[in-house]
């Protein structure tokens, strides 16, 4: 069995490769045993084996994970799909992105995107999110710091 080494990995998406960047331009994320390839719009009534069909001719599909409604029965609308190369998961998005699975247009992409770089400079100190670098305080202070007023 072919799996990309995370070395390759790596230095492709340094390098800016189109193979691991997604539609919207992000950077894919290799999965601990392969890519994983989500598809959304799936038709409810939509199985493995509608699935097993279209995908398995862009490569050797490792799991795929298909959600169920508990009460119905029917598929959630979305599938995961394992692939193990990079070459393969690229196939499957490139060749059934927008694509009819049972009368129904489905969109395939990367599942696993790395976050694009942050450019901010007051998040770059770790203090984010913890009101780091804010201007004002955005809420009242202690009593004994507030001033006085002199009479």
């Amino acid at each position: 069995m072919d799996v990309d080494p995370s070395p390759q990995v790596k230095s492709a998406a340094a390098n800016g490769n189109k193979d691991t960047r997604t539609l919207t331009g992000g950077a894919a994320v290799r999965s601990i045993e392969g890519w994983i390839v989500i598809v959304t719009n799936v038709h409810e009534e939509a199985g493995e084996e509608d699935l097993t069909e279209l995908f398995g001719e862009y490569g050797g599909i490792k799991n795929i994970h298909l959600n169920l409604d508990r009460r119905t029965g029917y598929a959630k609308g979305y599938v995961l799909i394992e692939y193990p190369t990079l070459n393969e998961a690229r196939a499957a998005i490139d060749g059934a992105n927008g694509t009819k699975l049972l009368d129904q247009t489905i969109s395939v992409d990367f599942a696993f995107v790395r976050p694009p770089p942050k450019t901010d400079s007051r998040e770059i100190g770790g203090k984010a999110g913890r009101g780091g670098g804010k201007v004002g305080r955005g809420r009242s202070g202690s009593p004994e710091a507030k001033e006085k007023p002199e009479e």
